[in-house]
C-alpha cells in the first residue's frame, strides 16, 4: 500500500512559501520562538529535513535546537531546497517502512512519523510568517491534524523545555488561534 504523505508535502509548501517571502533583511528579525530570529526558526526546520533523511538512512540524528542557524548558511531558501530535496530522495518505500523512536510511544514506522510531523512545519511557518510580517492564515485540514499530533507531544516537549505552557485562547477562537494558543504562542502578537 502506498503511504499518503501528502499532508506532509503540503507543510513543507507551505512553510518553503514563506521562507521564499522573507525580505532580505528579514532573517534578523524575533521571533515567536524563545532566543530564537526568523533565520533559527529556518534553520531548525531545514535541519529537521536533515534529520529525517538521517532516520531514513539510519545516520546519526543531528540536533535541530542548538544553533539552528547553521543549517541555513548563505542562502535560506537554497539551503531549505537542498535540504528538502535530499530528504525526498531519502524517502523511498523501504526507508517509509523503517521504525524510529517516538518518545515514550515507543516506535513508528517512519511514514507514519511524518504523518505526525505536519505540526513541525506549519507552526514555524507561522512562527516564519509572525516574525517577517507575512501573511499567518494556514491551511484549516492541516491545523486540524496538527492540533492532534500536539495533544500527544506537547506534555514530554513541556517537560524538556522545549514547548511553553499553554495560553487560554480568546473564547471564541477559531482552531487554528487554538492550536497556536495551546502551543504556548500568543495568538494576536
Amino acid at each position: 500500500m502506498a503511504q499518503d504523505l501528502s499532508g506532509y508535502h503540503r507543510s513543507l509548501d507551505l512553510f518553503e512559501g514563506l521562507v521564499a517571502g522573507v525580505p532580505r533583511d528579514g532573517w534578523d528579525a524575533p521571533s515567536p520562538c524563545a532566543r530564537w530570529t526568523a533565520r533559527d526558526v529556518a534553520g531548525h526546520v531545514t535541519g529537521e529535513q536533515h534529520l529525517i533523511r538521517a532516520l531514513a538512512a539510519g545516520d546519526p540524528r543531528p540536533d535541530v535546537n542548538d544553533d539552528p542557524a547553521r543549517f541555513v548558511p548563505g542562502d535560506v531558501l537554497m539551503s531549505w531546497r537542498s535540504a528538502r530535496k535530499a530528504c525526498a530522495a531519502a524517502l523511498t518505500a523501504e526507508a517509509l517502512g523503517v521504525l524510529v523512536p517516538f518518545g515514550r510511544l515507543g516506535e513508528l514506522p517512519l511514514g507514519d512519523f511524518l504523518g505526525g510531523y505536519i505540526l513541525e512545519p506549519l507552526v514555524h511557518a507561522w512562527d516564519l510568517a509572525q516574525a517577517t510580517g507575512q501573511p499567518s492564515r494556514l491551511d484549516p485540514d492541516l491545523v486540524h491534524h496538527a492540533f492532534a499530533t500536539a495533544h500527544i507531544i506537547a506534555a514530554p516537549l513541556r517537560a524538556r523545555g522545549h514547548l511553553a505552557p499553554p495560553i487560554p485562547p480568546p473564547p471564541s477562537a477559531d482552531e487554528q488561534t487554538r492550536l497556536i494558543a495551546f502551543l504556548g504562542r500568543h495568538p494576536t502578537r
